[in-house]
């Protein structure tokens, strides 16, 4: 790995560490919801960065369907915080 991609991963797991205090903080289902988010969209970049670092296509298709199942939990518990009503 070259000191460019070990820099990103670096950085990427405080971020990754920064989104597990978001969630396991004490507070709404929102923003456990956020976090969780966050927290894979971090884990797809560090798949990109481990998939251009090694030069293999091979976690694009990973990258792609985790991406796509992320959007679909968090438009599914969006629409459930909707209809539960504001409290």
């Amino acid at each position: 790995m070259t000191p460019i991609t070990t820099l990103a991963m670096a950085l990427l797991v405080i971020a990754g560490l920064l989104s597990l205090v978001r969630i396991l903080r004490e507070g709404s289902v929102t923003d456990r919801v956020v976090g969780l988010d966050t927290l894979l969209l971090v884990m797809v970049c560090g798949l990109g960065v481990h998939a251009a670092a090694t030069r293999s296509a091979t976690y694009l298709d990973v990258m792609l369907v985790t991406t796509l199942l992320g959007f679909l939990g968090t438009v599914a518990i969006a629409r459930y915080v909707e209809q539960r009503g504001p409290r």
